[in-house]
Order: structure tokens, then C-alpha cells, then sequence
């Protein structure tokens, strides 16, 4: 049985308990998702490739398409390059996608292969495309292998011609299509020309039309990612997550780049319509002055009940410190941020989110586990936590109200078409948080002082 008891927590090197966070190859297949007719492949086993696909497809209740090399004994002694070259024949031959993107596994990192020479060696027939990128389960994390498959991407066809087409480049960072949505709307507004890597909207939210479509209408479309080598700008979304393929097109294709948080909250929010105003001159447009001013008046409603609560914070790294600024601008302290992506930035910029709004009492760590974060809850509690579902067990053993936000969310729909990023996005955190409280509060409340709320 796990020991909480203590109020001494000895330091743990090598081993993770409920860790928050899933594998590269994860990440990397969502990446390959957010391309129009893309199969994400798996360069591994077949188990590999359906627990990255099942872990996908119960975030998004969508299904996540991918295919196998299919290791067998024969490929994990000898390597598998002969498996992907016959993989790549039939996925051709058969399912027909423009661009196969190929992540690998544990097992083929292992073996060492060699997949930019397996590649280079396959007869890929004309008008189509082969990618790949590294991604070992062992290293890093699925934000990791996001960041490397986006990089992948614009290595192998991002091309500059030297005349720039008058668009900005977006990388949204590992969010939900609906966020994705908001992002392009608020370019859109802002009459800024774009082009999103990746786009998973309308793929993993695409409609229910009674007919079985391998490759959904949606996804940066091949033709769009060759031509990021002429845009004029990169808005690289989430400095963790996306910095990494902003500077990989800056090197290729001299395509500079500003990288900004993720839009979370107004502070964010509003950095990054500047950033849109400043490359296209234009005047910020009503709906989104609107937008803005609805949600500074949630806030002062809301704010009698948010003010000095506590919660933990736990995810993915430019999530939970997007969520942290913005329960930081509704008056609440971010006592606990946990993610379990390693990278000593996480926490570095979590010193400066806490020196800016003035708090000394917190606690930030990278590479950290949920074992970890219930034992600080253990020994100090606080009112809310926000985070995916496997921090519930956390919430029902501590009896403390969960906001379910970022990923993984597998107990709960809907959540992957709602945003959480601009104004609007920040209006639907606000009431799940506004309403976690309110609804702790109805149940803890003495009956009088219920009716008299009534």
C-alpha cells in the first residue's frame, strides 16, 4: 500500500508513480494527424501502435488512424527496414494517403535502424511523401515527440524560394482542435494570411456525416507546409512545446520567429493579438474588444469566490503554466504546477510567472509524478485541482473538486471542441472553476445559508 502519511518526501531518481505525462510516439502521431491525409506510422510493434491510437482516441472519442511495421522476433534482431519498406508498398497501394509520417519506438531506437537510409532506399511513388522523425518512448515525453514530428515535417519539405508569400506561420502547440479553431479565429479577425502546422481541426473533431471518411476534410495540407519556407513570421505558441520546429524553419529556411505562451487567460491573450496586430497593421476589430471586456466582467463577478483559493495545477508543461497565469489573474494562488515533461525550463518560468503576480508560496516541478503532487497535497491541502482524469483518484481520496482540462481527459466528452485558449476560451475556464467552487460550497454550506443563496 502507498505510504502519503509523511511529511518527508525522499527524492525518487529512477522510478515515476502515476506519471504525468504519455510517450513521444504519442505526441508525434497527433502531430502527423494535424496533416490532410496523413498516415501517422508506427515504427515498431503492432502494441505500440494501438496503445498510442487508443490513448488518442479516448482524449478525442475520434478515431486515430495509423499503421505498423509490425515488429516481429525477425525485426527486433536484424532491424526493421525490410518491414517498413513492404509497410510503405501497402499503405500506398491500399489506403492511399498523400504523406506517410513515420515516428519510431522503443524498440526500433534500440535496434539503432537507420530510417532517414531506409527511406531514401523506398520507391515512393511521384506526388507523394514520406517524413519521419525520432521518438524514443524512454526520452523526453508526448510533448517531446509533438515537437520533434512538427520538426520533421518542415525539415523534409519546408522550402524557401526567396520570395516571401505575406503569411505567418502558427504552431498551436499540443491543444485540442477546438483551441486550434480559436487561434485561427482570432488570425482571421485580426486579417493576418496564415498557415497552421500542425491542424488537427476537423480531423479530430470532424463531423458525424454517415459516411466513413479514412481522411477528414481538415489538416495543414502538404502543399501549405512546403511553403512556410517563404512566410514571413513564425508564431511559435508555447515556448516548451513549439519553439523547437520554429527554430528548425528559422535554420532551413531563415523564417524568423517570436515564441509567446499559450494564449490562456487576458495577459496571454492579448500578446497574442499584439503580436497578429503587429505584423499586420490593423486595428483590433470590436468582437474581439467585446470578447475581451465579457471576460474581464466574469471575472469581477466571479472574483468574491475566486480570490486567495488554492489549487494544484498538473499536465502538460504550456498548459499548466497558461492555466496558472490565468487562476493568477482571478485572484487564486497556483500553490502546486506539476508536468511531468522533463525540462528545467518549466520551472525557471514558473519562478518568473509566481515573481510577477508577487507569490513566494509554491511549489514547481518538471519531470515530476502525481505521487508526488498528492503527497504536497497530503501534507498541505488545497481547495481545487486542475488537470486531467488521472488526478481524480487524488481528488476522491483528498475530497477536493476536480476541473478536468488539458490532456488526457478520458472520463468526460465534448471537452476536446471547446477551447480553453483566447478570451472565449478563458470565459469556459472560468465557469468550470467558478462552478467547482460554487458547487463544493452548495454541498458544505449549513441549510440556512443555502436558502438564503436561493
Amino acid at each position: 500500500m502507498l505510504d502519503y502519511t509523511t511529511k518527508e518526501i525522499k527524492p525518487r531518481e529512477a522510478l515515476r508513480v502515476n506519471p504525468a505525462k504519455t510517450c513521444q510516439p504519442v505526441g508525434a502521431m497527433y502531430a502527423a494527424l494535424g496533416v490532410h491525409k496523413c498516415l501517422p506510422h508506427s515504427h515498431g510493434s503492432q502494441g505500440c501502435c494501438a496503445f498510442h491510437r487508443m490513448f488518442l482516441t479516448r482524449h478525442f472519442k475520434d478515431p486515430a488512424m495509423a499503421s505498423s511495421s509490425s515488429f516481429t522476433e525477425g525485426a527486433s534482431v536484424f532491424g526493421g527496414g525490410s518491414n517498413l519498406k513492404t509497410a510503405a508498398k501497402n499503405i500506398f497501394d491500399i489506403y492511399k494517403p498523400d504523406i506517410i509520417a513515420v515516428h519510431t519506438t522503443c524498440l526500433s531506437e534500440t535496434i539503432g535502424d537507420d530510417l532517414n537510409a531506409i527511406i531514401q532506399d523506398i520507391d515512393i511513388p511521384e506526388g507523394k511523401y514520406m517524413v519521419h522523425t525520432n521518438t524514443p518512448s524512454y526520452k523526453g515525453s508526448h510533448i517531446t515527440g509533438f515537437s520533434n514530428m512538427v520538426s520533421g515535417f518542415i525539415h523534409y519539405l519546408a522550402k524557401s524560394t526567396g520570395k516571401k508569400n505575406g503569411k505567418v506561420t502558427i504552431i498551436p502547440g499540443f491543444t485540442n482542435p477546438g483551441d486550434m479553431r480559436e487561434m485561427k479565429k482570432i488570425a482571421s479577425l485580426m486579417k493576418v494570411p496564415f498557415i497552421v502546422l500542425p491542424d488537427t481541426s476537423g480531423v479530430m473533431d470532424s463531423p458525424m456525416t454517415g459516411t466513413f471518411t479514412m481522411y477528414p476534410a481538415g489538416g495543414t495540407k502538404v502543399e501549405d507546409i512546403i511553403e512556410l519556407g517563404d512566410t514571413n513570421l513564425t508564431i511559435a505558441l508555447g515556448e516548451l512545446t513549439s519553439e523547437s520546429p520554429a527554430e528548425t524553419l528559422k535554420k532551413k529556411c531563415n523564417v524568423p520567429y517570436k515564441t509567446l505562451p499559450l494564449p490562456i487567460g487576458v495577459a496571454e491573450t492579448d500578446a497574442y493579438v499584439m503580436a497578429l496586430q503587429e505584423f499586420s497593421s490593423e486595428e483590433v476589430p470590436y468582437e474581439l474588444e467585446e470578447e475581451r471586456g465579457q471576460l474581464v466582467d466574469i471575472m469581477i463577478d466571479i472574483h468574491p469566490y475566486t480570490y486567495n483559493k488554492t489549487c494544484a495545477i498538473y499536465g502538460d508543461p504550456d498548459t499548466v503554466l497558461g492555466i496558472a497565469e490565468f487562476v493568477l489573474e482571478l485572484g487564486m494562488i497556483p500553490k502546486y504546477i506539476v508536468t511531468g515533461t522533463p525540462g528545467i525550463l518549466f520551472e525557471t518560468r514558473a519562478k518568473e510567472l509566481y515573481a510577477k503576480y508577487g507569490v513566494e508560496d509554491y511549489k514547481a516541478k518538471e519531470a515530476g509524478d502525481l505521487f508526488l503532487l498528492h503527497q504536497w497535497i497530503k501534507n498541505e491541502k488545497v481547495d481545487l485541482l486542475i488537470g486531467g482524469t488521472h488526478g481524480k483518484h487524488i481528488a476522491r481520496a483528498e475530497d477536493i473538486p476536480l476541473v478536468r482540462a488539458g490532456f488526457p481527459i478520458i472520463d468526460r466528452y465534448i471537452h476536446s471542441y471547446m477551447p480553453i485558449v483566447g478570451y472565449k476560451g478563458a470565459m469556459r475556464l472560468a465557469e468550470l472553476i467558478c462552478n467547482a467552487i460554487l458547487d463544493r460550497k452548495d454541498r458544505d454550506d449549513a441549510e440556512e445559508d443555502f436558502e438564503m443563496v436561493l
